[in-house]
């Protein structure tokens, strides 16, 4: 607006108070009430209804073991199917074996029902499922094999009617070792079939089976595979064979002495491998000092040439194997009844000997370890030779 003289007229003031802040205007916020509805009860019901006819159908011990059979034999059978429809199958194998699982291992809350337990058991080896499983397992994914392992390690030792039902099983299905011993040669399937293996021989009848077969000469080879988790599965299940059933071992060992000490002597203690050198005097001079073992340890100890491996084995750079060597090594020297050319290498010897025993150490304090020391070299330094040509084994082959 302008005035007369062409001047812009500024609009008066009500208010002289130009001096003063102005304050912007405050905004309050507007709360929106919320507001619940509640469906009306037609809709809930209908929910519910639907709901329950997408619930999973919970099966009986019986009806799972029958549906996990089904599906195996569709995977062992179908393996051109289409990808979608294995995917399928697979998943609907996983859900089977958890729910076996959680009826023979329970749950956070609630141990196993026992009568469940009963009737998965039966059911399981009536329908000779644990062959069915052995046989598909590499046809499953990792994790599957393992809860599946689980679940045959759980079935083995589940008693109906204080009965092992899986040794009664496995007495008139002994082949199924032929199926899981030589899976150390494949190396996919080598952990899981050691490991189902190893539950197997829990039952006296197995490992009775497997130490008469062909099956323990060739643990020797697995042991040796240039692939550490295979051979260290290999020697988990060959110390289990030689370890776990006494007597059947003790006879084992009566019978087949020879070639088996050649064998482990050959392919074990002088191995260039540390790992298995070491798991071998360590397995050994557990086998000797078992009381089930002492006429096996008499004959062991009697011989020149083991004790010159033995020997030999207390030079070794790493001290661990030095020390389970003398763990053997001591059983030669406390022998009463030594052979003569046992005593005359062990007199020629004598200084040597002394001076690496003083030398010896335990890894940790051990008074056990210390006194059998002060034995040992009590014994060689009181040794005498009764064979006239003693003097000439100061230059014996033997290296200490």
């Amino acid at each position: 607006m302008t005035n007369k003289t062409g001047t812009e007229r500024r609009p008066a003031l009500l208010f002289q108070c130009s001096n003063l802040p102005i304050s912007p205007p405050r905004c309050v916020p507007f709360k929106k009430k919320k507001v619940i509805r509640t469906p009306p009860k037609f809709v809930t019901t209908h929910l519910k209804i639907m709901k329950g006819l997408f619930k999973p159908k919970i099966r009986s011990p019986v009806e799972l073991v029958r549906y996990a059979q089904e599906l195996l034999l569709f995977i062992d059978r179908n393996e051109e199917v289409r990808e979608q429809k294995r995917a399928e199958k697979i998943s609907e194998l996983n859900k089977t074996i958890s729910q076996m699982r959680t009826i023979l291992y329970g749950e956070a809350d609630a141990e196993p029902n026992p009568d469940a337990c009963s009737q998965l058991t039966q059911e399981f080896f009536k329908e000779d499922m644990f062959r069915l499983f052995v046989t598909c397992i590499p046809k499953l994914n990792s994790g599957l094999r393992q809860c599946a392992t689980h679940v045959l390690a759980n079935l083995q030792r589940q008693q109906v009617k204080s009965r092992i039902i899986a040794s009664e099983y496995f007495e008139n299905n002994m082949d199924i070792m032929d199926i899981l011993i030589p899976g150390y040669e494949d190396s996919d399937i080598a952990i899981t079939y050691g490991s189902i293996a190893r539950e197997c021989i829990r039952h006296q009848c197995v490992a009775k089976y497997v130490l008469e077969s062909e099956h323990i000469r060739k643990f020797f080879d697995y042991i040796q595979n240039p692939i550490f988790y295979v051979a260290s599965d290999a020697s988990a299940t060959f110390r289990k064979l030689l370890t776990r059933h006494k007597s059947t071992v003790a006879g084992f060992f009566t019978k087949n002495f020879d070639w088996f000490f050649k064998e482990y002597n050959m392919k074990l203690l002088e191995s260039t491998n540390y790992i298995t050198k070491r798991q071998g005097v360590k397995l050994l001079g557990d086998i000797l000092l078992d009381n089930s073992n002492s006429a096996v340890m008499v004959q062991y100890v009697s011989s020149l040439d083991n004790m010159r491996i033995l020997m030999n084995l207390l030079r070794d750079p790493n001290k661990a194997i030095q020390r389970d060597a003398f763990d053997v090594f001591k059983l030669f020297v406390a022998n009463k009844n030594k052979p003569p050319e046992i005593t005359s290498v062990l007199v020629a010897n004598r200084t040597k000997l002394l001076r690496f025993l003083d030398d010896l150490k335990p890894e940790k304090a051990n008074e056990g370890f210390e006194e059998d020391k002060a034995e040992i070299t009590r014994q060689i330094s009181i040794l005498e030779s009764s064979d006239p040509s003693s003097s000439e084994t100061e230059n014996c082959d033997i290296e200490c």
